[in-house]
């Protein structure tokens, strides 16, 4: 058993605090928001993580897992520190690193035992580095024995717990092989591939990782987009390739494109390295690019099928970016409502998770208490988060419920056959009927 800290209790963090307390680390959970900790000691969970509530209960019973907001209880035995604070991208894609640095100097003020400090938080390859100098140069005449490790997070949203605990590998980066051998130890009861390289390549692995599996999406929407032209199903398509074991099935999927806090801010931070650093990401630019436009050719579209969007009245099934989490950071389904919007569409929607986010955020977006509610009167309904729920409607109910029965199915998730025998104007993506 070893005494960890983990710094920030947001996704990454609390997850990753959770899951070394359900292994049987005692464990404490810092984070300079008050209400934040004051809910989550009330079992009050920040995110939607399907298992999570129950496992931070658990161990909280234990007596393994403890929050608070106080730097000084949470240092004041841990062998291990972990970095897991938000890392926003800047205009150009570059990360903040803000809280990065407050934690490395809190460490460096506080801690005088010897400790491991683990970035978990995405960061700019070279962080690691920074983080060591930050610490050794707050220190001055007082030298502190540490050493930092790159950990980076391979976290799903919405299957976060089985991730950590069924891992597909743990990367640790360290100039310090030791040091990065004591962090692989805390993973050894998961029995996973466990990679350990310097601090650089470490954070690499991260953003190449995240933006190859982007490439993939935005590659099966370019070829989506070809297949809506020249009369093929990408379905089948993206079936066909992925029976190729060199290819696989994993991540061809065709639809509104990619979103959440990851994709889009690893692959911008990436790109913006490049260009820094004398490089032309080329690749990275078109996937970009590539994913903006699936979200307005599904507006050109309806503006095409509907003769104009002015009063239209549109419904949108789905609002986080992806299923099972709540989690609205650049959503496909956010972006589409801005630009119906902009067009005079009259727009209202629901999901299952994410409305008292988008609530909170998007205060003007009208929110229904159903499916139901949103096909009525409605002159089309998208599909833009395949949430299991909408899998199963009564179909029969929604097209009683329209003004018009025009069906969009973002993710194609839908029975088209079916849909359009009930007397629906079914349209997908790449499906070669648009």
């Amino acid at each position: 058993m070893s005494n960890l800290c983990v710094i920030g209790t947001g996704y990454v963090g609390l997850v990753t605090g959770t899951c070394f307390a359900d292994l049987g680390n005692q464990v404490i959970c810092l984070d300079i928001d008050e209400e934040r900790i004051s809910k989550v000691k009330q079992g009050i969970m920040p995110i939607y993580e399907p298992g999570l509530e129950q496992v931070v209960a658990q161990n909280v019973k234990a007596g393994r897992l403890f929050f608070t907001t106080s730097y000084e209880e949470a240092l004041k035995d841990a062998e291990f520190a972990f970095i897991a604070v938000g890392t926003p991208s800047g205009v150009d894609g570059e990360a903040d690193l803000q809280y990065v640095r407050a934690a490395a100097e809190a460490i460096a003020d506080i801690v005088d035992h010897p400790i491991v400090v683990i970035n978990k938080s995405t960061v700019p390859v070279g962080t690691g580095d920074w983080v060591a100098e930050i610490i050794t140069k707050r220190r001055n005449e007082r030298p502190l024995d540490f050493s930092v490790v790159s950990n980076p997070e391979f976290l799903r949203e919405g299957s976060a717990i089985n991730d950590f605990m069924v891992p597909d590998r743990v990367i640790l980066g360290s100039e310090n092989r030791p040091a990065a051998e004591k962090v692989a130890e805390l993973y050894q009861s998961l029995r996973c591939p466990i990679q350990i390289t310097d601090l650089r390549t470490a954070e690499m692995i991260k953003y190449a990782s995240n933006a190859f599996l982007a490439t993939r999406i935005s590659f099966i929407n370019e070829i989506a987009n070809i297949c809506e032209e020249l009369g093929a199903d990408v379905t089948e398509v993206a079936r066909g390739m992925g029976l190729d074991k060199r290819i696989g099935r994993a991540f061809l999927d065709a639809g509104l494109g990619w979103g959440g806090s990851c994709f889009p801010k690893d692959v911008k931070a990436l790109a913006h390295m490049a260009v820094l650093h004398g490089t032309q990401p080329q690749l990275l630019q078109a996937v970009m690019e590539i994913n903006r436009n699936q979200r307005r050719r599904m507006v050109m579209h309806l503006r095409k099928t509907l003769g104009g969007l002015n009063d239209k009245v549109i419904g949108v099934l789905g609002l986080s970016f992806k299923p099972n989490t709540d989690d609205i950071r650049d959503a496909p389904a956010l972006e589409v409502i801005h630009l119906l919007r902009n067009e005079g569409a009259v727009v209202k929607a629901y999901d299952p998770q994410a409305m008292e986010i988008v609530a909170k955020y998007y205060p003007t977006i009208p929110l229904c208490h159903d499916p139901y509610q949103v096909a009525e009167g409605a002159d089309a309904l998208i599909l833009a988060t395949e949430w299991n729920e909408f899998k199963q409607l009564d179909f029969k109910r929604i097209h009683q419920a329209m003004r018009q029965p025009v069906v969009f199915d973002g993710r194609n998730a839908w029975n088209a056959d079916h849909l359009r025998a009930m007397g629906f104007r079914y349209f997908g993506i790449g499906r070669g009927n648009l």
